[in-house]
């Protein structure tokens, strides 16, 4: 993790970003990142969402947490198994950023849920966010795993929502009501990991139920959520960890192709962004392993930064 954070830091697009972002971002307050147990049994009423964005463009100081970041990710043992019951949903005293998983209706899996939400987790969720906790340790970020439901009440208190593999995903009434008005309200939802023709049929499927009206298009390398922290000149096919690691195939099925799509509002911002014939999160969760290309890694903590930024300043 020590090459990766290395990298970006050094990245001129993150100065660059960095740059264009202090005329937005005030002197930052201290945080804290308190993540204790008993944080379970104390929760405050869900803030709009355009509240937590305001908070997180005063507070948040890029350019110190460009020249304070922190040691190298200790590798220890993490927790490979899947959520149970128990943990859907997991809450907490309420914090700027959750990176908040979304765990969907879908084929096969317990509660009522698909299993293939799970995968990667909590791996890739915990390792990311101890990177992010690196980069920029002024945002006040929940530093563990976090999922959420779409038919939830409170989806609107999260900036963030993260779902993968979703070719095999398939909505409640409930769900495509809760995610809409989560989108329509400001909300960023993040889709990853899936591939090929047939799972981009089904993804398509559930996701025009949710937004019928708004079309789904490309996003050109010129658009924000592209350069809004770091510059990002080309879209990278980001392999499964066995394809990376053995030196394999980057694609799966029949998506030979990596695209970025999105979804706008009648204003312009981008409400979805689509990750196709890519898998950044096991780029993520592998992004310690040495045998892991580093160039899958560097591009998807890229991609994964600028979310954020792009979800916390729109």
């Amino acid at each position: 993790m020590e090459r990766i954070v290395r990298a970006l830091s050094s990245s001129v697009g993150a100065v660059a970003g960095a740059v264009a972002l202090i005329v937005l971002l005030g002197s930052p307050p201290a945080t804290t990142n308190a993540t204790a147990p008993s944080e379970a049994t104390n929760i405050e009423s869900p803030a709009p969402l355009a509240k937590a964005q305001t908070r997180f463009l005063s507070s948040t100081g890029v350019s110190r947490a460009l020249g304070n970041l922190r040691a190298p990710l200790e590798t220890g043992v993490l927790a490979e198994s899947p959520a149970d019951a128990a943990q859907i949903p997991v809450y907490g005293v309420p914090h700027e950023f959750y990176f908040s998983r979304v765990a969907y209706s879908g084929y096969g899996g317990f509660y009522g849920r698909g299993g293939s939400w799970q995968t990667d987790f909590p791996k890739a969720d915990q390792i990311f966010l101890s990177f992010i906790d690196r980069l920029l340790p002024n945002l006040d970020a929940y530093l563990s795993e976090f999922v959420v439901l779409l038919d939830e009440p409170d989806l609107r208190r999260f900036p963030f929502l993260y779902a993968l593999e979703v070719g095999s995903m398939s909505l409640s009434p409930p769900e495509i009501e809760g995610l809409r008005s989560y989108l329509l309200q400001g909300g960023f939802l993040v889709i990853d990991d899936f591939w090929g023709t047939q799972q981009w049929a089904q993804f398509e499927y559930e996701i025009r139920q949710v937004l019928p009206e708004y079309e789904i298009v490309d996003l050109p390398l010129d658009h924000n959520v592209f350069t809004t922290f770091y510059e990002i000149d080309e879209v990278i096919q980001v392999p499964n960890v066995g394809n990376g690691t053995r030196g394999g195939p980057t694609w799966e099925r029949d998506g030979f192709i990596p695209m970025v799509k999105g979804i706008h509002d009648e204003k312009g911002r981008l409400m979805v962004i689509i990750n196709w014939n890519t898998d950044l999160g096991d780029a993520w969760e592998w992004a310690d392993d040495p045998y892991y290309p580093f160039e899958y890694s560097k591009y998807a903590y890229e991609m994964g930064v600028n979310f954020i930024v792009y979800a916390m300043s729109h």
